[in-house]
């Protein structure tokens, strides 16, 4: 719950929890952590304490420009996978990411998709990671933001949308290597309601476990 304070001094506005860590703590954490996201007045995406919460996309307007937001996993087990009347994730399926597009693209100007997904410490993205990316895009998301890696991995265009694969680890400490004290932070230019451009920024991990950017 301490860390909540920080999240709102760093300026976060939108959390995914769709994860396979969410349930470490069992599901009384899991809904004690959407309690306190919402009394901090941070939105979180991926999870929910019913099926319907869970795969909502959350609507942002910036400047009249709407922006929806979704998450998935399929990392961990199904059984964690919200229900109609019980919390949970959103468990990544075909079905599920069409649906949740579907439904962001009746609202909103641009669809953020978010993934936890892919083979940890690999800097080359996997087939099944290009799958679900590219099929997010051919099914309407505008961007793709990926994590679970732990290490940076390639950010491409694709469609006219673009794909940030793994952006590594932000504040952790996996200190062991190089590549897991780096992390990458991802910014876009919106104008006229599109994604004019992307560009990264390099994140170091201090000692002290603290992110910089270069």
């Amino acid at each position: 719950p301490r860390a909540i304070e920080g999240l709102s001094y760093a300026g976060f506005d939108v959390l995914s929890v769709a994860n396979n860590h969410m349930f470490d703590y069992s599901r009384e954490a899991l809904e004690d952590t959407f309690f306190r996201l919402k009394e901090a007045g941070i939105s979180y995406v991926g999870g929910g304490f019913t099926a319907k919460e869970a795969y909502l996309p959350i609507i942002k307007e910036v400047k009249g420009i709407k922006i929806a937001f979704l998450a998935f996993t399929n990392l961990g087990t199904p059984y964690w996978e919200a229900k109609t009347e019980s919390s949970g994730i959103a468990w990544l399926t075909e079905e599920n990411l069409k649906e949740g597009i579907k439904e962001a693209k009746a609202k909103a100007d641009l669809i953020v998709v978010s993934f936890h997904f892919g083979p940890e410490y690999q800097t080359k993205t996997s087939p099944e990671q290009r799958y679900w990316a590219r099929l997010a895009v051919d099914s309407g998301a505008n961007l793709v933001i990926g994590h679970h890696p732990h290490v940076v991995q390639e950010v491409e265009q694709y469609q006219g949308a673009w794909i940030a694969y793994s952006l590594g680890n932000f504040v952790f400490d996996q200190s062991f290597s190089k590549e897991t004290m780096e992390g990458m932070l991802l910014e876009a230019v919106i104008k006229n309601k599109k994604i004019e451009k992307v560009a990264s920024r390099k994140v170091i991990i201090s000692s002290d476990f603290q992110p910089y950017l270069k």
